[in-house]
């Protein structure tokens, strides 16, 4: 029990982190673009991840009661989840650029929805359940971003399209784990790889400069260290000891730290309709991961 209790504190300071996280990411598009800051924050938490191999795996010393991971797979897993991580990041980012914060964590939040859709197409079949919550995200979705006019701003339809690259990064994460890859190892080269990705097209497409870089290195070192690195370990080492489905309602909980946080940091307000959408999205992601109670075929005798 305490260590449950342990593990789920772990796991809601995870999703502080991660929610905050979203302000530092709207407030970096002021002095730097979008792949500059992706690719510097990315490059951070790698390196910050460095460290944290060395501590917990301790490479140099031979240990038979160690757990052996498949090096093979830890790099594979590593460069296919960090080049959808680099896609979901940023779209994400350009996103955030034409949308709030809060708005962003929400949509962001409904990566949860998209990964039983993707299972479907991997041929795991989904109850009744999912459907349902996939028809309320999509309800609250509307309220939350269509306008007066019916349309749907940019950066929103941005930050949608990244949910779905996210799950597959995530199933990609969860594939690779099964295979006996190293959680944390693959965790610094997915960072690796995205940043890389990131840091080519940031000389390609964009002109970034020392100045606008140092005027952005609070919000890029936040996002860095604290959401790639600190967060990935202490969701590393909450997972230990919460359950699954807990663990991932308590991480999911990151989209109302963004809308509080963009409220309390930034003063983004919601109108009363696009709060009701918020609440419909939210409770869409938290359904999605509550298992029902299983259902009697016949009552049992007393």
């Amino acid at each position: 029990m305490k260590n449950r209790l342990k593990g789920n504190v772990i796991l809601l300071i995870t999703a502080v982190i991660w929610g905050t996280s979203f302000v530092a990411q709207s407030e970096g598009m002021n002095h730097v673009e979008p792949f500059t800051f992706n690719a510097l924050r990315t490059l951070v938490g790698g390196v910050v991840l460095v460290p944290v191999i060395l501590a917990f795996r301790k490479p140099w010393k031979r240990d038979n009661k160690a757990k052996n991971y498949s090096l093979k797979y830890t790099l594979i897993g590593g460069a296919l989840c960090g080049t959808a991580l680099c896609v979901a990041s940023s779209l994400q980012q350009y996103g955030i650029v034409y949308t709030t914060a809060g708005k962003s964590g929400f949509i962001t939040a409904l990566y949860v929805i998209f990964v039983p859709f993707l299972e479907l197409i991997l041929g795991r079949r989904q109850g009744l359940k999912i459907w349902l919550c996939a028809l309320t995200a999509i309800i609250g979705f509307g309220l939350l971003c269509i306008k007066g006019d019916f349309s749907v701003g940019v950066g929103d339809w941005l930050t949608l399209a990244c949910a779905p690259v996210f799950a597959v990064q995530i199933i990609l994460v969860d594939r690779f784990l099964e295979r006996g890859a190293d959680g944390v190892m693959m965790a610094c080269a997915q960072f690796f790889t995205a940043g890389l990705i990131m840091l080519f097209c940031m000389f390609l497409f964009e002109s970034p400069s020392a100045q606008s870089i140092y005027d952005a290195r609070v919000t890029i070192l936040y996002a860095g260290v604290m959401s790639c690195g600190v967060a990935y370990t202490l969701q590393i080492i909450g997972q230990r000891y919460a359950a699954p489905t807990i663990a991932t309602l308590l991480m999911s909980l990151e989209s109302v730290f963004a809308a509080l946080s963009g409220w309390l940091i930034l003063g983004e307000a919601l109108s009363p309709k696009e709060f009701i959408g918020c609440c419909l999205v939210f409770a869409a992601v938290v359904f999605s991961q509550t298992e029902l109670p299983a259902r009697k075929d016949k009552l049992q005798e007393l």
